[in-house]
């Protein structure tokens, strides 16, 4: 972790209006961090913003800043210089809908931003919103299901080979959040994506059985499926203490999935140049969090 990581510290505007200095928020999420990551590996300056700095684990290179979207005025020392600014659109704390969103928006103006992304978790949101009536160029992030989900299957196969799922031949485009991370590096660091919303997928679409498969294939053993019904699945959730709001959610999305849940798209290479990332390259790059 970079010892630069008080959010208190005095910083000097960006010298160069030419470089691009990135602030990511919920940069220690699943997402944030790939985002930081690739803005790293192509050489922008990133500003990782956590509550919890201390907490906080990047390479070398990447400055960890303290602040809370829910408190637009900690991101005051934050946003100094910045060019790139990445949005969640919830509490980091409480995961409540963040209502502070003009008030983000007017100090990201003040400041001199220029690029704004929002990652879209389904539906509007208060926050998005504000983005989108304000005066920056922005790109709205909409990925489909995350390849990461597969590791809430980790400790069932390391325990006895299985996943147990209800809608096991649903088909899911599921997105690996590097790809996710990659187009959002792009729409803050060049122009030409303002203004867009960008639904974000996998090169293509899988069953549970798929994946199950796949992820055997990568781990050198058989995985097997074992399909729930309505009633398991959500007493197997309620177990896990995903909240009621959640398990309606997965019901509703496992049991009728929307068509831009399970067609792959082009997005991933119109927008940064190469093919969407497979699940197998995925499950290859996560073989050991299955084995027993």
């Amino acid at each position: 972790m970079t010892n630069s990581a008080n959010a208190d510290q005095n910083r000097n505007p960006n010298p160069n209006p030419n470089q691009n200095v990135n602030l990511v928020a919920g940069a220690t999420g699943t997402v944030g961090r790939q985002i930081v990551l690739e803005l790293l590996a192509r050489g922008h300056t990133v500003r990782a913003l956590t509550r919890d700095p201390a907490k906080a684990d990047f390479p070398a290179g990447v400055e960890v800043v303290r602040g809370d979207l829910a408190d637009p005025a900690s991101l005051v020392p934050a946003l100094e210089g910045v060019t790139g600014l990445h949005l969640i659109t919830f509490d980091g704390g409480l995961f409540a809908p963040l209502q502070t969103g003009p008030e983000i928006v007017a100090l990201a103006a003040g400041a001199g931003v220029r690029r704004i992304t929002v990652l879209n978790g389904g539906g509007d949101t208060p926050l998005e919103d504000a983005v989108k009536a304000g005066p920056l160029a922005w790109t709205v992030l909409m990925p489909v299901e995350f390849m990461a989900n597969a590791l809430e299957w980790a400790e069932g196969v390391r325990a006895d080979d299985t996943v147990r799922e209800p809608f096991v031949g649903r088909l899911s485009a599921m997105v690996h959040e590097g790809d996710i991370g990659a187009v959002a590096a792009v729409a803050l660091s060049e122009d030409g994506h303002g203004g867009k919303s960008y639904l974000i997928t996998g090169p293509e679409a899988l069953t549970i059985q798929d994946k199950a498969d796949t992820l055997a294939g990568a781990r050198g053993r058989k995985i097997e499926v074992v399909e729930l019904t309505e009633a398991q699945a959500v007493e197997q959730w309620r177990a896990a203490g995903q909240p009621e709001e959640v398990i309606g959610f997965l019901l509703e999305v496992y049991g009728n999935t929307p068509p831009e849940g399970r067609t792959p798209i082009g997005t991933v290479e119109e927008v940064t140049g190469r093919p969407a990332r497979t699940f197998a390259r995925w499950a290859a790059d996560h073989a050991d969090a299955f084995k027993g």
